[in-house]
């Protein structure tokens, strides 16, 4: 829980640790971390923070905080079909031999699985990648049913 105390008397914390005079640490008006600057501000005494769990806490402006793992963004079926085709081709890659292009194409295609999670779409550049990587490794995944459905779905997508 986060605590803190104005010298104005206006309560910004709460809890047990609030009382005046309870420990902490923490910058004091004679240390130049509560002391107004000329013409105008707040003056803040000591800052302490008690026990914190399973929070996050942002100092400093424009700040974005996100505690924990994000739920997938929902998306449209034709980036659901690419999303599901895109697994089951990561999951075919593993037992295929090894060559750079797999190796290439299964990170690509890990970076898009995060992405579609992510923002609930793939970016064009994205999917003209993994189309070049496709023909890359098509010795390796052309015969995989997969790879043909991964193919197909990123054609649709991108029109052709």
């Amino acid at each position: 829980m986060a605590m803190a105390d104005a010298e104005d008397g206006s309560d910004m914390g709460g809890g047990a640790d609030h009382a005046a005079g309870a420990g902490g640490g923490g910058a004091t008006p004679a240390a130049g971390g509560g002391t107004p600057a000329a013409g105008g501000g707040s003056k803040f005494g000591n800052i302490r923070f008690g026990k914190v769990q399973g929070s996050a806490i942002g100092f400093g402006d424009h700040n974005h905080i996100v505690n924990g793992r994000q739920a997938e963004a929902p998306c449209d079926p034709a980036y659901q079909e690419l999303l599901e085709a895109v697994r089951q081709l990561a999951e075919d890659l593993r037992r295929v031999v090894p060559s750079p292009e797999v190796g290439a194409l299964s990170d690509e295609l890990d970076r898009t699985e995060d992405e579609i999670q992510r923002t609930g779409r793939a970016g064009a550049g994205r999917l003209a990648r993994i189309r070049v990587m496709l023909q890359d490794a098509s010795a390796s995944v052309g015969m995989l049913a997969s790879g043909v459905a991964v193919g197909q779905a990123v054609g649709a997508l991108l029109g052709g």
